[in-house]
């Protein structure tokens, strides 16, 4: 983890950078200057979803990049009401569409939801093994979800992309991932700017001439977390990608882990159900 475009190696031998740009709320002409800029600086992995509204945006923005197809890292997501396997075909047509792309290097399950996504999954791994799909995941699954999914599922998630920060850490959930050769993504890493003014990670960040910010997706990818926070103000794109120069201590790591709460900005995945 020395470079912007240093990848993880995914369980189906995938490479993922570990760092990415996130697009939530992002729109219009603002998402697509932040796609650009964030290309041109390093970043090779852009997240998106059918539900942000910007797919045609974060496609333009790549198309006009000049960056060779294969040096990027495409992620798109299945939304809640395309579930299931004839709907989750239709919607994957239509994200490589807006996106104007032929393949999509993750698409993700969007949320649980209530009680489709087995056959979501199905629709995804037939779109995987016809190889429109590199790799395919899922989001804001908890453990239980996870469990249920693989119980009828010929493929692992390559990915769980979730809510994590330092507020909240999900142990359980990534040692499980750990285990079954799930690569956790932090969306959210950094709480929304909530954690700017902690005094633990402001001293952190005075020993290294670093931001909180910086040092929280730091702490992320020492963690084996790939992380994809959002922006689209040019300084905070350029600051999220200045974290390859320093490297925190085995304590520093455990301080962060400590400041742990349980804590959620987003909702709860057992009650957001569709």
């Amino acid at each position: 983890m020395k470079h912007i475009t240093d990848c993880t190696i995914l369980n189906n031998g995938v490479t993922l950078p570990w760092l990415g740009l996130g697009t939530f709320k992002a729109q219009g002409d603002d998402v697509y200057k932040a796609v650009k800029l964030a290309l041109e600086i390093g970043y090779r992995s852009i997240d998106t979803a059918k539900v942000y509204g910007n797919e045609e945006e974060v496609g333009r923005a790549i198309a006009e990049s000049g960056i060779p197809r294969g040096e990027l890292f495409v992620t798109t997501k299945v939304w809640n009401d395309d579930q299931g396997y004839d709907s989750t075909l239709r919607a994957f047509e239509g994200s490589q569409k807006r996106l104007g792309l032929e393949v999509i290097d993750l698409y993700l399950i969007h949320w649980p939801g209530k009680d489709k996504f087995k056959d979501t999954w199905k629709a995804m791994e037939r779109l995987y093994e016809e190889g429109q799909i590199r790799a395919i995941g899922v989001s804001n699954f908890h453990v239980h979800h996870l469990k249920d999914l693989m119980q009828d599922s010929r493929t692992v998630p390559a990915v769980n992309q979730v809510e994590l920060h330092p507020r909240l850490i999900q142990q359980d959930l990534q040692d499980f991932c750990g285990a079954q050769g799930i690569q956790l993504e932090a969306w959210s890493p950094l709480m929304q700017g909530k954690l700017t003014d902690d005094s633990t990670l402001a001293g952190i960040a005075q020993k290294y001439g670093k931001t909180p910010a910086q040092v929280i997706l730091r702490w992320n990818l020492q963690n084996k977390i790939v992380t994809i926070p959002k922006s689209v103000t040019p300084s905070r794109i350029r600051e999220n990608a200045d974290i390859f120069d320093f490297e925190l201590s085995s304590d520093e790591i455990k301080k962060i882990d400590s400041l742990n709460q349980n804590r959620r900005v987003g909702s709860d995945p057992d009650k957001l159900l569709f």
